[in-house]
């Protein structure tokens, strides 16, 4: 064994040579990982900082802490807009994303249901014209979707962003759900027939179960996804009474281009803690969905 050793590695003065240059790419990529993490995070610093300080600190100081702590920015953002406060724009969020995320994973699961584990005429064209829908840019689709929602009467109402959800038109779910139903073997859908189950019963009691680490990523992008979509709000809502935080943030810029930067900073820090919390309590399960997913694929 020790010849094998010494013979793969080139012998003991061979390995003594390759330390130096392996410890200097080991500290070379700690410091490259570092550098970059400070580049990522560099702006969520400067976001919370600025939240903190003084108007006239904030445009002559490139620090990202505050020299003279406030608070001022908070009450100041929060009753910025007469008449409806940020409180308002935070409870509009949070029925959108809630209805969100129960519509896709509702419609979606269903989808993916068919699609893996039912036979039934054009089941392969239909999966192929879903997935090309991802690749399809969605600016595409929002003219005609706002010709039809207008038609409706649904303009300026909650409708046009919640019903697609109830539709299953969140293509990149379904094909994650898909990807991770093809993975449970289908002797567990034999089982289920035997027992008497027929495809609603074992949709319902036997695979849903056991798709759940799929549907919990999906319901965690789902909820981000929604909280921090501005475009389509901003097509569908022009009362300040449906407003959502995006389109509140989007208020501190005035006519005439100048920005309350002080106000704005500190909405954006609260608009961040549902998301972050939101994230912390389903990392563990959003990384092993996804992990799941990507695997059983």
């Amino acid at each position: 064994m020790s010849e094998q050793t010494t013979l793969r590695g080139g012998g003991p003065s061979a390995v003594a040579g390759r330390r130096p240059g392996a410890q200097r790419r080991s500290l070379l990529w700690h410091v490259l990982v570092i550098v970059a993490v400070l580049v990522v995070v560099y702006p969520v610093v400067w976001m919370i900082g600025t939240s903190f300080k003084p108007a006239t600190e904030i445009v002559t100081s490139n620090r990202p802490w505050p020299l003279h702590g406030t608070l001022k920015n908070f009450s100041a953002g929060w009753g910025a807009n007469p008449g409806v406060t940020f409180g308002h724009f935070f409870m509009n969020s949070l029925i959108i994303s809630v209805l969100a995320v129960a519509g896709t994973l509702l419609s979606c699961s269903l989808a993916a249901y068919a699609f893996s584990r039912l036979s039934f005429p054009g089941r392969s064209a239909l999966f192929g014209v879903m997935v090309v829908t991802i690749l399809m840019p969605y600016h595409v689709l929002i003219v005609p979707q706002y010709a039809i929602f207008k038609t409706f009467g649904w303009i300026n109402t909650d409708l046009p962003v919640v019903v697609p959800k109830f539709l299953a038109t969140e293509a990149f779910f379904i094909f994650l759900m898909v990807q991770f139903m093809r993975g449970i073997p289908r002797e567990i859908d034999d089982a289920a027939r035997v027992d008497g189950c027929g495809p609603y019963r074992t949709f319902l009691w036997v695979l849903l179960p056991l798709t759940r680490p799929a549907l919990i990523t999906s319901a965690i992008f789902a909820f981000i996804w929604t909280w921090n979509d501005f475009f389509t709000q901003l097509v569908y809502f022009n009362n300040a009474s449906k407003f959502t935080v995006p389109i509140g943030l989007s208020l501190f810029v005035d006519q005439t281009g100048m920005t309350s930067y002080g106000p704005m900073m500190a909405m954006s820090v609260l608009a961040l803690l549902p998301v972050f919390l939101f994230f912390l309590a389903f990392q563990r399960l959003l990384v092993g969905g996804a992990t799941s997913s990507g695997l059983k694929g």
